[in-house]
């Protein structure tokens, strides 16, 4: 007959149950959509250093300086601030929001880091016919950061074997591998259908107390839609019929206020491009 108590058993199972729910709860959670994220906002903000860094070093991307086109990155920084100024987007005074102009006009495409760094293609902003356009792919790009979607999806792909070899003390050098790894993949990663809907809700609240027309959110997918070849963009950021009525249906939430284009304004932008 067996005389052991089952009762530290039981403790110990109790116990462990208890760390992985006071665990999960650690780590920030998406409050509007319950999405877990194994990554701290100052987590966030150390990838993005780290990638924009890379990608100055590299060479592989032709950025334009800032001291040779002052009058390109002022209007992007005009863009920008005045999105960050609507008090829509979180993280608006912690991010290191920060805008990249790339020189390739063969290449339709934007994309965003963790932390607020915003990288746009020569290709992609000539393409566009005005302001509305634009800051609607800008807007959408924030709300990926703001969102913290790529880390997000970075969670989804480690999952809970990393989360469970945290709490048994088994990961030591696993945050540092991920880092090193994450400079080289961020700018891949392709985000879900969920994801892009969500950026492009949050892109229409941003650029909705603006006095632009928060439907350029929608505009830019329709010309992306209709252009030859596919643009890079789409590729990256998949997307679907519901899109542009999904974009409607919250600028008509919001009141339906109708705001400007300015394309003749957007052609000078252009015209200040290398």
């Amino acid at each position: 007959m067996n005389t052991q108590n089952p009762k530290p058993f039981f403790m110990a199972k109790k116990i462990f149950f208890l760390l992985l729910i006071s665990l999960f709860l650690t780590f920030s959670c998406d409050t509007e959509n319950k999405t877990l994220n194994l990554f701290s906002v100052d987590d966030d903000i150390q990838f993005g250093k780290e990638f924009d860094a890379q990608i100055l070093a590299s060479g592989e991307f032709n950025i334009v300086n800032e001291k040779d086109c002052p009058e390109a990155y002022k209007t992007l920084n005009q863009y920008k601030t005045t999105l960050l100024n609507t008090g829509k987007v979180a993280y608006a005074n912690k991010f290191n929001w920060t805008v990249r102009i790339i020189k390739d006009d063969g290449t339709v495409n934007a994309f965003a880091v963790p932390g607020g760094y915003l990288y746009f293609y020569t290709g992609l902003i000539k393409s566009l016919d005005n302001e509305a356009e634009f800051v609607g792919v800008m807007a959408h790009e924030m709300a990926h950061v703001a969102c913290r979607h790529s880390t997000k999806q970075l969670t989804k792909a480690y999952g809970l074997d990393f989360m469970l070899s945290m709490l048994l003390g088994t990961s030591q050098n696993q945050w540092v591998q991920i880092a090193g790894q994450l400079a080289g993949g961020l700018a891949s990663l392709q985000f879900s259908r969920t994801d892009e809907h969500d950026a492009d809700k949050h892109a229409v609240r941003y650029t909705y107390p603006t006095n632009w027309d928060a439907r350029g959110v929608g505009d830019f997918f329709k010309k992306m839609d209709s252009h030859t070849p596919t643009p890079v963009f789409l590729s990256t950021h998949p997307a679907d019929e519901k899109r542009v009525k999904k974009v409607n249906e919250e600028w008509t939430k919001l009141g339906g206020k109708q705001g400007d284009y300015n394309k003749d304004l957007y052609n000078k932008f252009k015209s200040n491009l290398p």
